[in-house]
């Protein structure tokens, strides 16, 4: 019995280690924040942006980059993935600014240079602190577009549930937190140890403004399965785009023509004064 229980101890230890570990670092496995700014100029963003400050309620002065809406009646508010950053997402802005719709990329705390630690939390306090920054500018919630791709959607779709925006898209999406880390992490019991969650499956039904959702089924970091479970769990109006050999961050570029579409189809429903 004794080598049993020897045996069964080292089993037990080899086992709760790792997992003790997942427990101690799982936000460095989340997010992966840029330490340093770049410039307007040095990212080559558009020439329209421009730089503004927003404030959290818990204190922080967080720099977004915006350009106002010339003749789109939206301006898109777009939230980042947990890799890139100001200057990796300034590309995105382009096609939007170039059509004439406004463009708001916000920044998280933590990430290019700003103050703080990213957490679920702090995220939704960003999110809110941009939103209401522009509101305060004049852009009414009914003329806002929340985008947001990969871990940016957790935030657009608890954004989506706190103010009336006109329209959200979500690019690669995700059910939650835990049900993309059950799937790297299969032998522990992930659900139960995660400190952020971003449950979008538990809060997408509450949506009630027009949604479109798009991924890849290339996509080898979220499995595109998680798009249509949401779709499928969203009220209409709405439309799913599944992109035939399109990978996670492919979307973002892949997306565009759809996107504008859609975009151009909720200027052309919109009663007209």
């Amino acid at each position: 019995m004794r080598p049993v229980k020897k045996i069964l101890r080292w089993l037990v230890l080899f086992y709760c280690i790792p997992m003790l570990f997942l427990v101690v670092v799982q936000r460095h496995l989340l997010y992966f924040p840029t330490k340093h700014y770049v410039s307007l100029q040095a990212a080559d963003a558009h020439p329209a942006l421009r730089e503004v400050q927003v404030h959290t309620q818990d204190g922080l002065t967080l720099t977004n980059w915006y350009a106002p809406a010339t003749s789109k009646p939206y301006t898109v508010v777009f939230f980042h993935g947990n890799g890139d950053s100001l200057a990796r997402s300034c590309a995105n802005a382009y096609p939007w600014i170039q059509a004439g719709y406004g463009f708001l990329l916000t920044e998280y705390r933590g990430y290019s240079g700003m103050p703080g630690s990213p957490s679920e939390q702090g995220l939704y306090q960003d999110g809110r602190a941009a939103i209401r920054n522009l509101i305060a500018q004049g852009v009414s919630p009914d003329h806002i577009l929340l985008v947001g791709h990969s871990m940016g959607t957790g935030v657009t779709t608890q954004m989506a549930r706190e103010f009336p925006v006109a329209g959200v898209i979500l690019l690669a999406p995700y059910r939650s937190i835990p049900a993309v880390a059950q799937t790297k992490f299969p032998i522990f019991p992930v659900y139960w140890m995660l400190l952020d969650r971003y449950m979008s499956e538990e809060k997408i039904s509450s949506l009630h403004m027009p949604l479109l959702i798009v991924n890849g089924t290339a996509d080898h970091l979220i499995p595109p399965s998680h798009g249509k479970h949401l779709f499928e769990l969203a009220n209409a109006p709405k439309e799913f785009h599944s992109l035939p050999e399109v990978g996670h961050n492919d979307v973002l570029y892949s997306a565009v023509p759809i996107m504008m579409k859609w975009a151009d189809s909720l200027q052309l429903s919109k009663p007209q004064p």
